[in-house]
C-alpha cells in the first residue's frame, strides 16, 4: 500500500513526473486500442484508469503499469461486432474471475518455466510491434475515406517533429534530469506546434477523450448457459493472454531493476481489477510493455507512479480534455519510438554463433509470431518448442561403460537421464543374445525420471527373462522399486547407497 512518508522528495518527484508522462502517453493507445475492439475511447480510457489504479496499489510489482492492450483488443474485435459491447463487459469480468481463481491456486510461479530464449523472443517482438503500431498514425483519410500514407508537408511536419521528440529525449538528460526527457520533449514539442501553428495530427484527431467518470453498470446480458457459453472461451483467452504478458513483463522489469516481483499478488489485482472493469465500462486490460518501460527508464519504481497515472488519466478527462487533445501526435510517436529501441534488447543479435542454434530459433520464433499472430501462442509455442528441443537433445545422452567382472558378470553403468524420449535409446545399448547368464545394470550415474523410464525397465527384465538370463538392477530409487513389476524381483538394493531423488509418475504419494 501508499505510505506517502516513506518516499523522500526526489522520490516523490520522479514518481509524479513519470506519472504524468506515461498518462500522456496511455492515452493515444488507450483510444487507438479501443478502436480497434470497435468500442469508444471512453471505454478504453475507462479501462486504463481503472487496470491501473487497482494493479498499482494492490499489485505484486511496484512500477509497473496496466491498462487497456492491443494484444487484448484483437481478440475481442469478433466478440463485440457479433454480440455488442455489453457481452464485452461481461467478458471481461469472467476474464477477472479466472484471474483470481489463477492467483488463488498460486500458479504464478510456472513463469518460471518460460525459458530465456522464449523471453528474449518476448521482448523483441513487443519492441518491433510497439515500433510498427506507430506508423498507423502516418495515415491519413482520403477522399475515398479510406486510410492512405501521408504525402508532401503533412508527412515532412510529422516525420520532423517525431525527429525532434526523439533527439530531445536523448539529448535533455545531458542539460537536466530535474524532470524526465519523455515529459520534457512532449512539452517542448507541444509549445513549438503551438506558436507557431504548425498543422499537424493531434490526440484530439483519434477522438474526444472528454467525458465523466465511468459508474457501476451490471452488463446488461441475459444471466443463462448461452451467455456463458458465448463469453466464457473469449474469457478464457483474454485471461490466458493478460497474465502472459503481465507475467512476463513482471520477470523483464525483475531482471532490469535487480528486484523480486510477486506474481501471484499481481495476477490477483489483474483479476480484482478486471472485474471492476467490466462492472464500470471497461475494456480490461494487463501490463503494458511499453509504457512500463517508459516509467522504469524514469527511475519510477514505487507504487506512487502508477497512482499518479491512473489519477492523471482521471484528470485529463474530467479537466483537461481539450489541453490533452491539441498535443501532437508526433511528440507521443516519438516517446514510443524511443521506448521500442530501449525495449529491443540489442544485446541478443550479438549472440549469433555464440549459443546454440536451438536458442537462437527459439528467439526468432517467438519473436515473429509475436509479430504476426498472437503473443499467447508465441509464448506458449516457444516453450513447447524448447521442451521438445531438451528432451531431444538428453535422449541422445544417455550412455553406457560396460566392464566384465570376476565372476564373468557383465556390467552396464548408465550416464544420462532416462525418460519417455531416451527409452528408445536405452534399449539400445544392451545385446541380450550375447550377454552372458548374469548382467548388472547400475544406475548410480543415472536418473530414472518418469513412468516411461520405469515402463522401458521392466520391458528390458522382461526380455532377459525371456532368454533365460538373470538381470541385477543396483542402485534404484525407492519409488522406482514400488512400480516396477516383472523386474522387482531383480533388484539388489543397497539403501546406504542408493539415490534418494523421487520420480515424476502420480503413483507416488
Amino acid at each position: 500500500m501508499l505510505v506517502l512518508n516513506k518516499y523522500s522528495p526526489s522520490e516523490m518527484r520522479t514518481n509524479i513526473l513519470s506519472g504524468i508522462t506515461v498518462a500522456l502517453a496511455m492515452v493515444p493507445e488507450a483510444i487507438a486500442f479501443a478502436l480497434i475492439a470497435h468500442v469508444s475511447p471512453l471505454t478504453g480510457l475507462y479501462a486504463a484508469i481503472i487496470v491501473c489504479l487497482i494493479t498499482a496499489v494492490f499489485g505484486g510489482r511496484p512500477g509497473m503499469i496496466s491498462g487497456a492492450t492491443g494484444a487484448l483488443a484483437v481478440v475481442m474485435v469478433a466478440l463485440v461486432v457479433e454480440h455488442g459491447v455489453e457481452f464485452l463487459f461481461a467478458t471481461v469480468v469472467l476474464m477477472g474471475v479466472l484471474q483470481t481463481i489463477f492467483a488463488l491456486f498460486k500458479l504464478g510461479k510456472f513463469i518460471r518455466m518460460v525459458p530465456y530464449p522464449v523471453m528474449l523472443g518476448f521482448v523483441n517482438g513487443l519492441a518491433i510491434v510497439i515500433f510498427m503500431a506507430q506508423f498507423g498514425h502516418f495515415k491519413e483519410l482520403g477522399p475515398d475515406g479510406m486510410a492512405v500514407w501521408m504525402t508532401g508537408t503533412s508527412l515532412y511536419t510529422m516525420l520532423g517533429l517525431t525527429g525532434l521528440t526523439v533527439a530531445l529525449i536523448y539529448v535533455f538528460p545531458l542539460i537536466t534530469k530535474a524532470i524526465p526527457s519523455s515529459l520534457a520533449s512532449i512539452i517542448i514539442v507541444s509549445s513549438l506546434v503551438g506558436f507557431f501553428g504548425f498543422d499537424t495530427k493531434t490526440v484530439g484527431d483519434l477522438g474526444s477523450i472528454g467525458g465523466s467518470l465511468p459508474v457501476f453498470s451490471i452488463p446488461d446480458v441475459p444471466l443463462n448457459w448461452e451467455t456463458l457459453r458465448i463469453v466464457l472461451p473469449y474469457s478464457f483467452l483474454l485471461a490466458c493472454i493478460g497474465l502472459i504478458e503481465t507475467l512476463l513483463t513482471l520477470n523483464l522489469i525483475d531482471d532490469m531493476t535487480d528486484t523480486r516481483g510477486r506474481p501471484n499478488k499481481e495476477s490477483l489485482a489483474q483479476g480484482f481489477a478486471n472485474i471492476v472493469t467490466g462492472f464500470f465500462g471497461g475494456m480490461g486490460g494487463c501490463a503494458m510493455i511499453g509504457q512500463s518501460m517508459i516509467n522504469i527508464n524514469n527511475g519510477a519504481l514505487r507504487r506512487l507512479s502508477g497512482i499518479a497515472t491512473a489519477l492523471f488519466l482521471a484528470a485529463f478527462i474530467l479537466f483537461l480534455s481539450e489541453w490533452i487533445e491539441l498535443i501532437p501526435l508526433a511528440a507521443l510517436i516519438g516517446v514510443m519510438f524511443v521506448v521500442a529501441e530501449k525495449t529491443f534488447e540489442w544485446g541478443s543479435l550479438r549472440l549469433f554463433g555464440k549459443i546454440p542454434r536451438e536458442d537462437i530459433f527459439v528467439g526468432l520464433l517467438v519473436g515473429g509470431v509475436t509479430i504476426i499472430a498472437d503473443l499467447a501462442i508465441a509464448v506458449i509455442l516457444g516453450v513447447i518448442v524448447s521442451a521438445l528441443f531438451f528432451a531431444w537433445s538428453h535422449a541422445r545422452k544417455i550412455e553406457v561403460t560396460t566392464s566384465t567382472n570376476k565372476k564373468g558378470w557383465k556390467t552396464y553403468e548408465l550416464e544420462g537421464t532416462l525418460f519417455f524420449a531416451s527409452a528408445k535409446n536405452f534399449h539400445e545399448l544392451f545385446d541380450i543374445q550375447k550377454d552372458p547368464k548374469d548382467v548388472i545394470v547400475d544406475f548410480k550415474g543415472s536418473r530414472v525420471a518418469d513412468h516411461s523410464a520405469i515402463m522401458a525397465i521392466d520391458n528390458l527384465a522382461n526380455k532377459y527373462k525371456a532368454a533365460g538370463k538373470k538381470l541385477h538392477l543396483v542402485h534404484l530409487s525407492p519409488d522406482c522399486l514400488d512400480i516396477l513389476d516383472t523386474a522387482k524381483s531383480m533388484v539388489e538394493v543397497n539403501l546406504l547407497e542408493d539415490p534418494k531423488y523421487h520420480i515424476a509418475d502420480d503413483k507416488i504419494s
